[in-house]
């Protein structure tokens, strides 16, 4: 009685415990980048079941099958030199989960480093994300504004983000669209996503980065294009444009809310030259170019005042 009432405890303790999780993320993807990640965890989850319950049935079996109450007083295990079967088994079955997975795992890797399956016809919408202690900077060139802390994106377009840091290597990672990439102070790495569902979706810098990396996070808010488009219209009727005094204010160690600019810091602070990615275009002149369209903005801009 004392051991069911144990675990009837211990089973309404893990109710509770439970039923007050949220949801895993990465397990409700919105994007075709995380829906590819999620299919690979469910299937490393199943093989992984498989193989548990195989083995704890394997076990019970044996445990009850070869139970010494089982045996006569005088019983005496045979020799045994091998089996090849049951050792070829014990060997091959590994090697073919292994190689299953392996074979599951490159093949997605290649996917998720692409541009999104069925946006390969789409202009990608790029976006300069970078970080400092401890906040996210993002910079939309096309649309000349830098946000910090909070990302706007249109759906059913594909992301272009390029990171890189301002201090000590952090990782970019929107759960729900993605996996997570690391952003280093010397290069620029890409990474590619879509957002498919209109919605409010967690980001945050999953690389342990100093005291203030528990708080480093970000929202994106993702829209439609017309909506998108609003907001770019509102933020240039709004916003106080962002001058390199102020930026370089924002990069002293911190916290800070959401905040919006016109123009960027590209033009008088552009992104490291040095690019890691599948792209066989030369990312410097990729980067001096973004850095000429700033400076030709920002003297529009003047020009007009």
């Amino acid at each position: 009685m004392k051991l069911k009432g144990t675990l009837l405890l211990l089973l309404s303790m893990l109710v509770v415990f439970l039923s007050g999780c949220e949801p895993l993320l990465v397990l409700d993807p919105k994007g075709p980048q995380a829906e590819r990640q999620a299919s690979d965890i469910m299937i490393s989850i199943g093989i992984m079941a498989f193989i548990v319950i195989v083995v704890m049935v394997l076990l019970v079996y044996m445990l009850v099958k070869y139970r010494a109450s089982r045996l006569p007083d005088d019983y005496e295990p045979p020799h045994i030199e091998g089996n090849p079967i049951l050792e070829g088994i014990l060997i091959g079955v590994p090697i073919i989960i292994v190689a299953i997975l392996s074979f599951i795992t490159v093949k997605s890797n290649y996917i998720v480093e692409s541009t999104p399956e069925g946006y390969e016809d789409q202009e990608p919408l790029v976006i300069y994300a970078s970080s400092s202690n401890w906040k996210w900077h993002f910079s939309y060139p096309e649309q000349d504004i830098e946000t910090v802390n909070y990302l706007y994106i249109p759906t059913d377009r594909p992301i272009e983000f390029k990171l890189y840091s301002f201090g000590p290597i952090t990782s970019f990672w929107i759960p729900q669209l993605g996996g997570q990439k690391y952003a280093m102070a010397d290069m620029v790495t890409t990474l590619h996503l879509a957002a498919d569902t209109p919605g409010e979706y967690m980001g945050r810098n999953a690389n342990f980065s100093g005291k203030g990396f528990a708080e480093n996070t970000f929202t994106v808010t993702a829209m439609t294009q017309t909506k998108f488009d609003e907001w770019v219209d509102e933020v240039h009727e709004t916003a106080e444009p962002l001058t390199e005094d102020t930026f370089e204010q924002l990069l002293e160690p911190g916290h800070l809310g959401r905040m919006t600019f016109t123009g960027t810091h590209l033009g008088f602070s552009p992104a490291p030259e040095h690019e890691h990615s599948d792209d066989e275009m030369d990312s410097g002149e990729e980067h001096k170019m973004h850095a000429e369209k700033e400076r030709e903005m920002h003297t529009e801009h003047a020009a007009h005042e």
